[in-house]
């Protein structure tokens, strides 16, 4: 792979990279170290990764680095309960893509990952069970599993009123 190669990976796949690990980390400054951690790591591997499975290869490499860094730190703020503290009639609407960030934070962090990686990247079971290192058969429970469960967190925060406006 020649410096030009790999800059055209870096700027096609960067910013989708980035946007999984975001949204499962939920800390910036996490995010980009993975990112960047995952490219150079890229860059060292050059030779020996096959081009068609580049794409494949970063997701997995930055969710394997994600991994890691969840298992060295322990839970950092207990969570929160899941009612909605003003039963208003009244209330102001919740942004529905807000809610579901919310309600993601919820989701155990297996079905997490399959859900962000299957609904917000766009991956087909297959590429997500080579990702996450799962069967396919185990992906399509956790997906199926967790979108039962952010509907029932989405109903039980909002009351379905969000859902109703779909």
């Amino acid at each position: 792979m020649s410096p030009q190669e790999y800059n055209q990976y870096v700027e096609e796949y960067s910013d989708r990279v980035f946007r999984y690990i975001l949204k499962s980390c939920r800390h910036r400054a996490d995010a980009e170290d993975i990112v960047q951690v995952t490219f150079q790591r890229l860059w060292e591997k050059k030779d020996t990764i096959q081009v068609e499975k580049i794409k494949s290869w970063l997701f997995t490499t930055a969710h394997n680095r994600m991994i890691d860094l969840f298992r060295k730190r322990k839970p950092e703020t207990p969570i929160k309960p899941l009612h909605n503290p003003s039963s208003d009639s009244d209330a102001k609407r919740v942004d529905l893509k807000d809610l579901i960030d919310k309600a993601l934070t919820y989701l155990p962090e297996a079905q997490k990952q399959v859900i962000l990686l299957r609904d917000y990247e766009g991956y087909s079971y297959e590429d997500i069970s080579t990702i996450t290192d799962m069967s396919l058969s185990q992906v399509k429970v956790y997906i199926f599993r967790g979108r039962k469960k952010l509907q029932e967190i989405i109903l039980s925060m909002d009351g379905g009123q969000a859902i109703a406006q779909m």
